[in-house]
């Protein structure tokens, strides 16, 4: 099975035997979640590139942009759920 992007997201792939087919960067075992969890903990953007020397800024501000799509898309209507 092929690694496809995602329209739009050219650095963002899905591979169903990579990850558990998870939103990863460009294909390798670094799935978009990771890059997220690691910023939302506090890590820097430069001690990310320094840990994970294989990852680029580029791939980092478009697990950003790929977020922030997937969040606009999603509308709830949290009076239904009560």
């Amino acid at each position: 099975m092929m690694t496809t992007p995602v329209p739009g997201f050219p650095r963002i792939t899905h591979n169903p035997q990579v990850m558990g087919g998870k939103a990863c960067i460009r294909g390798m075992r670094v799935t978009v979640s990771m890059v997220l969890r690691e910023l939302a903990a506090g890590t820097k953007q430069e001690e990310l590139l320094a840990n994970f020397p294989y990852i680029e800024a580029a791939d980092i501000a478009e697990c950003l942009r790929y977020a922030a799509w997937l969040a606009s898309d999603q509308v709830f209507n949290f009076n239904d759920a009560a």
